[in-house]
């Protein structure tokens, strides 16, 4: 049966069943086919000896900026910069200009991606107050991995602000609804905090209270309506905290940059370019979000990623965009978290492989099974690497976390089958398929 395979990855160290096993995996074609001892000669060999082999990696939040931004980024750019840093598959969000938010729109975005990017893909669906009725007609749309629902905080259309509004969204969809909560009434009343040339007083402005507002709001709904949603970037204990009561209808991530950067600090170091929505806050938050981490109360790290040029974060604040890049980032920084002892291996699978399959009901993704999808990535948990501006794929060019040294490093990314990232360079290009649901 070896005969036939395509690709064998040999010795390596593998995630299978929730531990560490030494052993080799044959693919054919895009699936995983034999686990376990394989002769290989004149094979197509990886040799994967000292190195860990994982499910391949999720990023569920993403924004690639096209169309419209696409000076930022684009589809095959931020795809890129996704397998540089080990990140098999991702969810793209709508926030785009026009924003996806009809079946049309939805279309284009699926036709612009084939062919183009890098990693495995699938978008969200935008709401907004006037399109409930095609959120019913999501449940077979291919490359559809749910509904993004802005209660505060967005562009263009997709604000759903209102109460009467957002309980429509949360009861039309068939799909799970991932929302980016802070509460928009609030975000208005509480300008008065902006200090003008001060990013100092974006966590003062967007406060505690402007997250927990629109949160209680949105499970209350979800509840009512005995619903699914999934609450993005949660940054705050207290959301941490009463979201812990209230797992059954609901889900949430945050970020690795919540788990790595906290005020004041990061504007001390940083300034503008430590701003995004919700906002890097407290130590008291960074502290809890982590308790909940090892606790295995958060379901899902996702990287926001969402990149602004250079020449708009220079500006004064707040005149200056929120986001930060972080497809690139996300597995390196949390494989360096695993090697200082601040979560484990599996907590890290759970969080980026097999609890984003979970939720949102990915097929045949997130384990290392016989008949599963062949993506993979293989890591060095010993590689030592300062990460640079210079090594950013994104178009932007940049990244919070320049300069800042860490230990494991992604060496190989494995999309459907194929071997397209190797040590830091992309072998063949575009491999990317949609997710199926």
């Amino acid at each position: 049966m070896s005969e036939n395979l395509s690709l064998i990855i040999k010795n390596g160290s593998c995630y299978i069943n929730g531990k560490l096993t030494n052993t080799d995996i044959g693919l054919l074609g895009n699936k995983i086919k034999i686990i376990g001892e394989i002769k290989s000669d004149g094979l197509n060999v990886y040799d994967a000896t000292n190195k860990l082999v994982l499910p391949g990696i999720i990023d569920t939040q993403v924004h690639f900026r096209e169309p419209g931004s696409t000076d930022a980024e684009d589809l095959e750019s931020g795809s890129r910069a996704a397998v540089l840093g080990g990140v098999t598959s991702l969810f793209e969000m709508p926030n785009t200009n026009p924003p996806t938010a009809n079946l049309i729109e939805f279309e284009k975005k699926l036709k612009a991606a084939k062919n183009r990017m890098h990693s495995n893909y699938a978008f969200y669906f935008g709401a907004t107050p006037d399109n409930t009725d095609q959120l019913k007609q999501l449940k077979n749309v291919e490359g559809c991995c749910g509904v993004k629902l802005f209660a505060g905080s967005s562009t263009g259309n997709l604000l759903v602000d209102k109460e009467s509004d957002i309980e429509k969204v949360i009861s039309s969809s068939d799909r799970i609804v991932s929302i980016h909560s802070e509460d928009e009434d609030i975000i208005k009343l509480r300008k008065k905090f902006i200090k003008q040339g001060n990013v100092h007083s974006h966590p003062e402005w967007r406060n505690v209270e402007c997250a927990m507002s629109s949160t209680r709001r949105v499970v209350k709904i979800a509840e009512r309506y005995n619903k699914k949603i999934h609450v993005l970037h949660v940054t705050t204990k207290e959301e941490v905290d009463f979201l812990a009561m209230h797992k059954k209808n609901v889900t949430f991530e945050t970020t690795p940059q919540h788990l790595t950067l906290f005020a004041p600090d990061c504007y001390d170091k940083l300034g503008t370019y430590a701003q995004m929505n919700p906002p890097l806050r407290s130590k008291e938050h960074y502290d809890r979000l982590w308790v909940a981490i090892k606790n295995n109360i958060v379901d899902v790290l996702g990287s926001d990623h969402a990149p602004h040029l250079k020449s708009n974060k220079d500006k004064e604040y707040p005149n200056t965009p929120s986001g930060m890049p972080g497809v690139q980032t996300i597995f390196p920084i949390m494989i360096d978290h695993v090697n200082n002892g601040k979560l484990t291996l599996t907590q890290l699978v759970n969080l980026m492989c097999e609890n984003p399959c979970r939720i949102f009901g990915i097929k045949n993704k997130g384990f290392i099974k016989e008949g599963y999808d062949a993506d993979l990535t293989i890591v060095d948990m010993s590689k030592k690497v300062t990460i640079k501006n210079e090594m950013m794929a994104s178009k932007c060019g940049w990244t919070p976390f320049h300069n800042h040294k860490i230990t494991g490093f992604p060496v190989g990314t494995i999309v459907n089958g194929n071997l397209v990232m190797e040590d830091g360079k992309i072998l063949i290009k575009s491999k990317g398929k949609p997710l199926e649901f």
